[in-house]
């Protein structure tokens, strides 16, 4: 039977229990761990599109729209889910949660590796996205719990570092399996890492929740569900069609934000919110909020840019292009426990803007790149860019997480990963939509060899569609290629304006917004937490 520990004090100034203390580090390598494989999943799948598509037994004979949905359904359901499931861990157990939610992605995966066909792929993708969305708001939860004060911004920047090498080593790995083993196996090998992660959770991580969680708030959860759900799915669908004002993209955006901007108004009115909304008036909390999409946006966008000009203009492999993105990875890992140094020295506002501008200024580099462009100058770019984010996403998430009680940290996680899952979905969406919209501006023109109908639709959607009818036509076609890479060049020149201005605006935001100094009783450029009404101690932590 679990042996009770001492309490943990839901303020900021009492100690943690020594117990649990002298451990912390143990319990941060078994949440990254955790976090590791459902960021990872979250890009892994982009290397394995084309070996899906074939027919069996190589593949499953996916066609295009079931490829977007198998990418799609986890993303949908990981990010509708990501708020309700940080409210169920204060509520029923952050470490409970997460072994559930271990548990949910890892039968998910073992399903996926198995399936026979799109269909199933595409639903155990789905049941993957809850499995993902139960454990990534449970890890910043319990690292909140686990560590004092003064130790939370270091810890939350080697966390944020985790996150960041997930979304790099997804094509890497994905790539490593498939040149050895069937497409299954980028969904097999998350379950002996789930198995492992199990077991070291259960003898590791304590458990804590909110001891005064309050009455259930039922509306206001529905409400977020459907308000997400409506939202990505009007942003993913807007990506598919480069075109947000189709009826398919443009009526779940608005009734999204319908539903979401009914969800803000119920909880201002009830007297047992799910999510304090006072919160946002703060502007250093909002702002950092703000900041995480955008720096998710300009991350998740310049991945999906780059490897479309690695993989398609510059004829890289999928395994090559994933090991040219690793430099992100191993920058944010480099810097990200580090940038509580910066914040203490500089404050939060200066190293946070100065960390947009960077971003900026990274992905402005990208409207200068030719076929030509050494691709050590690209290394180079995106290891600066991943310096940059380094500096920037540890802090904001510092002031997030320390504005609210440490009995209220699931539900802060949950903001923080909501508006980062959204962030990244937006920057996938809005800027494959740009790259989509100026390429078929750019090749429309040079089509007149490939027959009309839906083999020059097909052959104006992408770079990869104009190829492949320059393939098919032989000589008559060989003048398509040098158009399609003109093309490209134009519109990804264009895609990197409009990165570099939501950079600009992060950079803006957090410029105004964020503490200029650090406050004297606060650590790393967050806020001093308030204490939960009527509540100062967290419920005790078990083994």
């Amino acid at each position: 039977m679990p042996v009770p520990e001492p309490a943990v004090p839901a303020d900021a100034h009492a100690a943690v229990p020594e117990a649990v203390h002298r451990r912390r580090w143990l319990i941060l390598g078994v949440l990254m761990f955790s976090l590791l494989i459902v960021v990872l999943d979250n890009s892994i799948l982009n290397v394995a599109v084309r070996t899906i598509a074939a027919p069996a037994p190589v593949g499953l004979g996916a066609a295009q729209s079931e490829l977007e949905w198998a990418i799609n359904a986890y993303t949908l359901v990981f990010a509708g889910l990501l708020f309700t499931s940080g409210l169920l861990g204060d509520r029923l157990g952050r470490k409970k949660v997460l072994l559930v939610g271990l548990v949910v992605f890892g039968t998910g995966s073992a399903l996926a590796a198995l399936s026979d066909a799109p269909g199933e792929l595409i639903a155990y993708r789905a049941l993957m996205g809850v499995g993902g969305a139960l454990v990534m708001p449970a890890t910043l939860a319990i690292l909140m719990n686990v560590f004092e004060r003064d130790e939370q911004p270091k810890a939350i920047g080697i966390w944020a570092g985790s996150v960041g090498l997930g979304i790099a080593i997804g094509p890497v790995t994905g790539g490593l399996l498939l040149e050895h083993f069937w497409w299954g196996s980028i969904f097999l090998v998350n379950v002996p890492v789930v198995l492992v992660a199990l077991v070291a959770m259960v003898l590791l991580v304590p458990d804590s929740k909110d001891p005064s969680p309050g009455r259930l708030d039922p509306p206001g959860v529905a409400l977020s569900i459907v308000g997400l759900v409506l939202l990505v799915y009007g942003i993913i669908r807007g990506g598919e069609l480069a075109d947000f004002t189709h009826p398919s993209s443009l009526l779940p955006l608005l009734g999204g934000l319908a539903v979401l901007a009914g969800f803000v108004l119920h909880e201002k009115r009830t007297d047992h919110p799910a999510i304090d909304m006072a919160h946002f008036r703060k502007p250093a909390f909002s702002g950092a909020v703000a900041a995480i999409s955008l720096v998710f946006f300009a991350l998740m966008g310049v991945t999906f840019v780059a490897a479309f000009y690695l993989q398609s203009l510059r004829g890289y492999s999928a395994l090559q292009a994933g090991l040219l993105l690793l430099p992100l990875a191993v920058a944010q890992l480099l810097f990200a426990p580090r940038a509580r140094l910066a914040v203490a020295r500089f404050g939060a506002r200066a190293v946070c803007t100065a960390g947009m501008l960077v971003i900026a200024g990274c992905l402005a580099s990208f409207a200068f790149y030719d076929a030509s462009t050494p691709v050590w100058v690209l290394a180079l770019v995106l290891f600066a860019q991943g310096a940059g984010m380094a500096h920037v996403m540890p802090p904001v998430t510092v002031t997030v997480m320390q504005s609210l009680p440490r009995a209220r940290a699931g539900a802060g996680s949950a903001i923080s990963n909501t508006f980062r899952q959204v962030g990244g979905a937006l920057g996938v969406a809005v800027l494959g939509s740009v790259l989509s919209t100026a390429y078929r501006d750019g090749v429309e023109g040079r089509l007149a060899a490939v027959p009309p109908g839906a083999a020059r639709d097909a052959a104006g959607e992408s770079i990869e569609g104009t190829l492949a009818a320059a393939d098919r036509l032989g000589a008559a076609g060989r003048d398509l290629a040098p158009a399609a890479y003109e093309a490209f060049l134009t519109a990804m020149h264009l895609t990197a304006l409009v990165s570099t201005g939501a950079a600009l605006v992060g950079a803006a935001v957090v410029a105004t917004v964020l503490p200029a100094r650090r406050p004297p009783h606060g650590h790393g450029g967050g806020p001093a937490p308030q204490a939960p009404h009527g509540d100062a101690r967290e419920e005790p932590v078990r083994r």
